[in-house]
C-alpha cells in the first residue's frame, strides 16, 4: 500500500480544501436502509451489514472498524418519531432505536451516518 501525503487538494478549477478536512470532517460509515419486514440496504458506504434487533432495534456493522469509540453519530428516519438515537458504540458495530414515545418501532426509511 502507498501514502500520498500532501497539506491541499485542489479541483481543476483551482479550488482548495486542507486533506484534514477531508480526512477528518467526512463521513466513515453511512447506510440508508428499509427498516420494515425484512431489513435491507439500498445503499451503503464502510457499512458490511445491517440486523434486526427486534421491532426499531437494529445494529449497523462496520466493513472497516473505526479506531476507537469516540465517533459521533447522526440517526434520521422517514416518519415523524419522537425519538432516534444511537448507542452501543462499538469500534465494528453500533444499534440505531426508533422509539414512538410508547414503544420501538420499525422505520421504512433509517439512515445512519457515522464521524470518526
Amino acid at each position: 500500500m502507498s501514502t500520498i501525503k500532501t497539506e491541499t487538494l485542489s479541483t481543476p478549477s483551482n479550488a482548495t480544501v486542507p486533506v484534514d478536512t477531508v480526512v477528518n470532517g467526512t463521513a466513515k460509515a453511512w447506510v440508508n436502509f428499509n427498516g420494515t419486514g425484512t431489513v435491507a440496504i439500498r445503499r451503503a458506504f464502510n457499512v458490511a451489514s445491517i440486523t434486526d434487533n427486534g421491532v426499531g432495534i437494529y445494529g449497523v456493522n462496520f466493513t472497516n472498524a473505526m479506531p476507537d469509540t469516540n465517533y459521533a453519530t447522526s440517526l434520521n428516519i422517514g416518519n415523524n418519531i419522537n425519538q432516534t438515537w444511537c448507542d452501543t458504540f462499538n469500534t465494528t458495530y453500533v444499534f440505531a432505536r426508533v422509539y414512538t414515545g410508547s414503544a420501538y418501532t420499525d422505520d421504512a426509511i433509517v439512515q445512519v451516518a457515522v464521524f470518526s
